[in-house]
């Protein structure tokens, strides 16, 4: 089975387990989906969303001291919008009624992310991370991008 495959396996059961979620989509933190389960919603585009609001989110902790972002909760009158990190390379966004439990939505979600997060960590592993082929530097793709973290000062020369 792929990945991509077991990703949308774990959608569907996360969606089985929760009747309250009227959506679920894994994507990169690029903004590219990896599997979706996104009803009546363009995925494409949730990703997109996920990815530009993955963006602020990630400048607001870091800014506030926060630390390594989590997960982003957005509230509309007519439900919530959960993106929890899945891995260093991936996320979970989840569409839920307004109905839901958040805490349950929030303990699935995490458990879901994490999940995810292992299934994809060897396809969207960091190129700097793999062996480049003899006589040549790989380029990181699209799809092998990271969570953006606090860059570390290079050592003092004294």
């Amino acid at each position: 089975m792929t990945a991509e495959a077991e990703v949308l396996e774990e959608l569907h059961r996360l969606r089985a387990r929760m009747p309250r979620l009227t959506g679920a989509l894994a994507a990169g933190v690029d903004g590219l989906v990896l599997a979706q389960d996104t009803p009546g919603v363009e995925a494409e585009s949730l990703a997109a969303l996920t990815a530009a609001s993955l963006g602020v989110a990630l400048r607001m902790a870091d800014a506030t001291g926060r630390g390594d972002l989590r997960e982003l909760l957005v509230r509309g009158t007519h439900g919530y919008v959960a993106t929890y990190a899945a891995g260093p390379s991936a996320v979970l966004t989840l569409l839920a009624d307004d109905q839901v439990s958040v805490g349950r939505l929030h303990l699935e979600g995490r458990r879901s992310g994490a999940r995810i997060g292992e299934l994809v960590a060897d396809v969207l592993t960091p190129v700097e991370a793999r062996p480049a082929p003899e006589g040549r530097q790989p380029r990181p793709s699209a799809r092998q991008q990271r969570l953006p973290t606090r860059p570390v000062p290079p050592p003092s020369a004294s």
